[in-house]
C-alpha cells in the first residue's frame, strides 16, 4: 500500500507541476497583459503559447525512443524539463512586469512563455509515458483521478491564486514562488526509482520513418474495438467544441459581473472539479468503464440541457436568480471532470507501453484537435443561431454522439467475454 501511495502522490506532483505554468498562461496572463495596457490583438496572438501542447505528438515517438537507463528512461526527460521550467520561471520574475506595453519586450517576454510551453509539454509526454508503464489497470481509474485533481489544482493556483497575490505582493516574488512550487513538485520524480523501459519491438531504430508511421495508425484500426475507441476520440469533444466558447459569454448577457464570474463560476467550477474527479475515481472502483462512460456522457447532456433553458429564459426575458447559474456552472464542471477521469483510464488502457508517451499523446492530441478546431465555428454558428436554438441543436448533436459509446461497449464487452 505504502509504495502505491508514492505512485499516485508522484503522479499528483508531477500534474500539479505542470499544471501550474498552464493554469498562468491560460487564466491569469490574459487577464495581466490587459491591465499593462496590452491591446486584444496582442493578447489574442498570445494563444499562440499553447501550440507546443497541439503539436507535440511529433516529437513525442523521440521522447519513448530514447531515455538515459542509469537516470531511467522518462525520468532522465521529467526531471530536466521541470528544472528547466523553474529556470525560465524565474528569469520572467526579473522581467517586470510595467515594461509589458513595450513591442521588443512583450516579444521576449513571449519567447520565453512559449519555451516554457516547450518545456511543459515535453514533459507532459515524459508524464504520460511514466504514467502508463508504472499503474496496474487496477490502479489506472485511481492514477488518472489523481492526475486530474493535480492539473486542476495547478490551474487554480497558476490561474486565481497567482492573481490574487499579484494585488499583496511584487511581480518577482510572485513568480519566485511560482519556481519554488514547480521545484518542490520536483522532489517525489527525484526519489523515485524507475524500472527499466520496455524496448520499441515493432518500430526500431532501422525501420523507415514511412513504415513506422503506417505500423503506428494500424495499431487503431486493427481491432473492431479499436476501430469504434477511435471513433469515440474523434466524436467526444465535439459538443465542448461548440458550446464551451459561448457559455461564459452567455452569463456575461445574463448579467453577472466579472467578479461573480471569476468568484462563483470559476472558482467554483474548479473546486466542483476536484469533488468530480474524485467521485469518478470511487465509480471506476464499483462500475465498468463503459458503464461510467456512458453514464457520465448522459449526465453531461443534461448539463447541456440546463445550459439550454438558461439561454430559453435569456432570450424571452425572463430573470433568473444567479446561484441557479452557479450551480448550472458548477455541476457541468463536475460532470466534465468525471469524464475526463475516465476517457484519461481508457486512453491509458489502450496505450501500449512501448509506445506510452506516443498513443497517450496521440489519443489526447486528438481529442484537442476537434475541439479546438469547433472553437471559432462555435463563435459563428452561436451568432447566427442565437443562444437558444444553438444550445438545443447541440443538445440533439450530443444524442446521436452517444452511439459511438453503445457499439463500443458493445464490441468490448464481446472482446472480454470471448
Amino acid at each position: 500500500m505504502p509504495v502505491t501511495r508514492n505512485i499516485y502522490l508522484l503522479l499528483f506532483s508531477l500534474y500539479w507541476a505542470q499544471g501550474l505554468p498552464v493554469g498562468f498562461m491560460t487564466h491569469a496572463l490574459p487577464v495581466i497583459l490587459r491591465a499593462q495596457g496590452v491591446s486584444l490583438a496582442h493578447i489574442g496572438g498570445f494563444g499562440l503559447l499553447m501550440l507546443p501542447w497541439s503539436i507535440k505528438i511529433f516529437w513525442a515517438p523521440l521522447v519513448d525512443r530514447y531515455g538515459s537507463a542509469l537516470t531511467g528512461h522518462y525520468r532522465s526527460w521529467i526531471i530536466p524539463t521541470q528544472l528547466l521550467s523553474v529556470v525560465v520561471l524565474i528569469i520572467l520574475s526579473f522581467m517586470p512586469i510595467d515594461a509589458l506595453n513595450q513591442p521588443l519586450y512583450l516579444l521576449a517576454f513571449f519567447v520565453a512563455l512559449l519555451i516554457m510551453n516547450g518545456v511543459g509539454a515535453t514533459q507532459d509526454i515524459a508524464t504520460d509515458g511514466l504514467a502508463v508503464n508504472i499503474l496496474k489497470r487496477e490502479q489506472q481509474h485511481w492514477g488518472n483521478t489523481f492526475q486530474v485533481i493535480g492539473s486542476r489544482l495547478g490551474f487554480i493556483v497558476g490561474g486565481g491564486a497567482i492573481l490574487w497575490l499579484l494585488d499583496s505582493l511584487q511581480w518577482q516574488t510572485t513568480f519566485l514562488i511560482l519556481a519554488a512550487l514547480v521545484l518542490l513538485n520536483t522532489v517525489p520524480v527525484l526519489l523515485f526509482k524507475e524500472a527499466a523501459h520496455e524496448k520499441q519491438h515493432s518500430m526500431s531504430a532501422n525501420t523507415p520513418h514511412k513504415f513506422q508511421l503506417k505500423s503506428y495508425f494500424q495499431y487503431f484500426l486493427q481491432q473492431p474495438v479499436l476501430r469504434w475507441w477511435l471513433a469515440i476520440l474523434v466524436t467526444f469533444k465535439i459538443a465542448d467544441g461548440l458550446s464551451g466558447p459561448l457559455l461564459k459569454p452567455l452569463m456575461v448577457d445574463m448579467g453577472l459581473s466579472l467578479s461573480q464570474i471569476g468568484l462563483y463560476v470559476t472558482m467554483l467550477g474548479a473546486f466542483a472539479a476536484l469533488i468530480g474527479a474524485g467521485l469518478a475515481g470511487c465509480c471506476l472502483k464499483i462500475f465498468s468503464r463503459a458503464q461510467t462512460l456512458m453514464t457520465f456522457s448522459i449526465f453531461k447532456i443534461i448539463t447541456l440541457v440546463a445550459y439550454a433553458w438558461l439561454a430559453m429564459q435569456y432570450q424571452a426575458k425572463q430573470p433568473v436568480a444567479p446561484v441557479v447559474i452557479y450551480c448550472i456552472n458548477a455541476a457541468e464542471d463536475m460532470i466534465s471532470a468525471m469524464l475526463l477521469v475516465v476517457m484519461l483510464t481508457l486512453v491509458m488502457q489502450y496505450s501500449r507501453k512501448h509506445l506510452a508517451g506516443t498513443d497517450f499523446t496521440f489519443q489526447v492530441a486528438l481529442m484537442a484537435t476537434v475541439s479546438g478546431g469547433l472553437y471559432t465555428l462555435s463563435g459563428i454558428l452561436g451568432d447566427y443561431l442565437g443562444y437558444a436554438k444553438y444550445l438545443t441543436y447541440i443538445v440533439y448533436i450530443s444524442i446521436v454522439l452517444l452511439l459511438p459509446i453503445v457499439f463500443w461497449g458493445r464490441v468490448d464487452q464481446q472482446s472480454q467475454s470471448s
